[in-house]
């Protein structure tokens, strides 16, 4: 075989070969031993009982375990890469069957052979006591052993259905890996969850293979289904799509599963499914054994995508949705608040939740305007850089998102994709007074700073200070290569602070009124610059396309200010002019109620 192989075994399948020998499973040594506890034991026997007990159940339908993933072997034993706690598990249950009857109608059943542990057949054949306390893997089995002899001693009379179940109506995802892979590669992926078998794709086997209806009604179904599942996955590719739902980086490969997890826990399967490495695809396994499910649940996700994009081509859901999944919010509780409610109620409600996150627990439609504007502005007022720095960053954000939906006529979409995938600091748009450089190095890239922002303008009447400016930051630079002066460096400090217009006596103002989105590389390049520096710096990259949120470039650019006429300083004007607006902006958010066109 070249290529990996994903299909449903049932357990009678697995018992022997084509040939009709004994199936041979082998256990290599770079794997544990047998740890399954008692309580694990119990609870696959239950399973299968309670399956067994079903009333009316459909022809295909199945129990389903975990994946078995194995890889053939010159020597012609397969090679367990993983699920082997799972199969000596079942291989003790067969056993047990095969003990309760006459040896002449006992079963052929697969053998396991553990590399470490070649007498382990030995042992199941004579289990003691004595035996188990020799190893630990024959102490779990001896234990295990136990427990489905004490099970089955009150369930005698259900032993023969418990067996057709367990034999004819349980399968395992069988993965057989290629000739070519290697398996302790990839026993090592499985085993920090990075492994392409996921849950989707074992869902994608349970669409594609199973069949309700006729052969060729079933064939037409299945290319369709492949057919929109390649779509569906190729739109969820989309960075822009992607990070406006999600806040996962390292999601796998296949993003599809997205749309499995929010149909489960719409159903409520959202407490096993997180307790179960693979929850929702045995959710998805129960559900598709009744007959015609597939085309229903196929159906369902299908709308729920749509309903995703909805929210996306939707300029002001977008945003409003977008800011509470970066908050924490749950896509699938999004989903539940969209049910049974009209556009402008659920655009509300959304308000509303981004309200009682970024703001306070007052209910939003009971304020009145001035009332609303109040309890914006104390709010804002009571922020102070680092002891509410999380709330700052969420206040800053939304910001950004509600200066963008102030212009209806604006098709400007804030990058949520550039956004999370970059890292974000809080800045001091005029620097703390505390931070100035201390050290040789940090004062010779402050002046360099300073030389690069002065050589770089040409304002006549201010020329001639320039050149003097200039003329002391290189003599010092100069100098300092021979001895350090820190009263040279001072002095000069404060005449390039006095050109600035920056007062470094004066205590650095840590409210929200001093504070913007920087990304961490330009934070910490440019951190104790004065504004002039900083300003020269987040425009060349807005300039240059690299992300910049808009309201960050607004402040550096003065948008706010009442008179821009000196773009090298921030003064208190223009703190309060800033916070005038960031409150404005909010208020306009929070009053909104978008007109719904029929």
């Amino acid at each position: 075989m070249n290529h990996s192989d994903l299909c449903l075994k049932s357990i009678h399948e697995l018992l022997t070969d084509e040939h009709g020998n004994p199936t041979q499973f082998w256990i290599p040594a770079y794997q544990r031993g047998y740890r399954w506890k008692p309580l694990q034991v119990t609870q696959l026997l239950e399973d299968i009982r309670e399956f067994s007990q079903r009333r009316n159940p459909q022809p295909e339908e199945f129990y389903c375990l975990q994946p078995l993933v194995i890889k053939a072997t010159e020597q012609g034993p397969f090679e367990v890469v993983d699920g082997q706690q799972r199969l000596t598990t079942l291989l003790l249950i067969l056993r047990h069957f095969n003990e309760r009857l006459a040896e002449k109608y006992r079963q052929k059943l697969f053998t396991l052979d553990y590399e470490t542990r070649p007498q382990l057949l030995a042992f199941l054949d004579e289990p003691s006591e004595v035996g188990a306390d020799s190893n630990v893997d024959y102490f779990y089995l001896f234990n295990a052993i136990n427990t489905i002899e004490s099970w089955f001693s009150n369930r005698a009379h259900e032993v023969d259905e418990i067996k057709s179940a367990l034999l004819n109506k349980t399968r395992v995802i069988w993965f057989e890996l290629a000739a070519q892979d290697n398996a302790v590669d990839a026993f090592t992926r499985l085993n920090v969850g990075k492994i392409a078998l996921t849950d989707d794709e074992l869902i994608r086997a349970l669409f594609l293979k199973r069949g309700d209806a006729s052969e060729s009604e079933t064939a037409a179904r299945q290319l369709k289904i492949a057919h929109e599942w390649d779509q569906l996955e190729k739109a969820l590719q989309a960075d822009e799509f992607w990070y406006f739902l999600s806040n996962q980086q390292s999601r796998p490969q296949n993003r599809i599963g997205l749309l499995f997890e929010l149909v489960a826990k719409a159903d409520g399967l959202g407490n096993g499914a997180d307790q179960d490495e693979h929850g929702i695809f045995h959710a998805y396994s129960r559900k598709l054994k009744v007959s015609g499910a597939t085309s229903k649940e196929w159906l369902r996700i299908k709308q729920t995508f749509m309903m995703l994009e909805e929210w996306f081509e939707d300029r002001t859901l977008f945003h409003i949705v977008g800011f509470l999944i970066h908050q924490g919010m749950d896509v699938a509780h999004i989903c539940e608040l969209s049910l049974q409610t009209t556009k402008s109620a659920f655009e509300r409600k959304l308000r509303k939740a981004v309200f009682a996150r970024t703001i306070g627990n007052e209910e939003l439609d009971s304020l009145k305007p001035e009332a609303l504007h109040l309890c914006i502005s104390e709010r804002l007022e009571e922020l102070e850089y680092g002891r509410h720095s999380p709330s700052i960053r969420s206040l800053l954000l939304l910001f950004n998102l509600a200066t963008l939906l102030d212009s209806p006529r604006s098709n400007l979409r804030f990058q949520f994709d550039s956004f999370k995938n970059g890292e974000w600091d809080i800045e001091h748009v005029r620097s703390i007074a505390s931070s100035r450089p201390m050290r040789l190095h940090d004062q010779v890239s402050w002046l360099n700073l300073c030389a690069g922002y002065l050589e770089a303008q040409k304002l006549n009447d201010q020329v001639v200070q320039i050149g003097q400016l200039l003329n002391s930051i290189h003599a010092f630079i100069e100098q300092s290569k021979k001895a350090h002066s820190d009263e040279a460096f001072e002095a000069l400090y404060k005449k390039l602070l006095a050109f600035f217009q920056e007062n470094d006596e004066a205590p650095t103002d840590h409210g929200i009124c001093n504070l913007t989105l920087l990304d961490k590389g330009t934070n910490r390049s440019y951190k104790n610059a004065v504004f002039a520096v900083k300003r020269k710096a987040l425009l060349a990259l807005d300039q240059s396309g690299i992300f910049v949120p808009l309201c960050t470039r607004n402040v550096f650019l003065k948008c706010y200010s009442p008179q821009a006429d000196n773009v090298m300083f921030w003064s208190k004007d223009d703190r309060d002019a800033y916070q005038v607006e960031i409150t404005r902006a909010l208020v306009g958010f929070f009053s909104a109620t978008k007109e719904i066109t029929p």
